[in-house]
């Protein structure tokens, strides 16, 4: 059974989906080594997505939804919608 994952909505800001994905792991006690571990990558991987360094991409939403039992989609669509809000920003 997925977890149920309240996205942090804000009107004032952009939510990157790696402070999402800190948010989580603070919440269930787990380092970014451990999320690390679990998903089989190198955890500058994993800091390189929280500090807003790299993009989570399709694989890397498969490997969240096996390593959180969140869906893939709610990384993927978190990750849509901080890129839109960001191009929205510029114009």
């Amino acid at each position: 059974m997925a977890t149920k994952v309240a996205v942090p909505f804000r009107t004032d800001r952009l939510v990157p989906p790696g402070e999402v994905m800190a948010e989580e792991l603070r919440a269930r006690g787990m380092t970014q080594s451990e999320l690390a571990r679990r998903m089989g990558r190198p955890i500058q991987v994993i800091n390189a997505i929280v500090t807003g360094k790299k993009s989570i991409t399709a694989e890397t939403a498969l490997q969240l939804e096996k390593a959180l039992d969140i869906p893939a989609e709610f990384w993927l669509n978190l990750e849509a919608t901080y890129q839109l809000g960001k191009v929205r920003a510029r114009s």
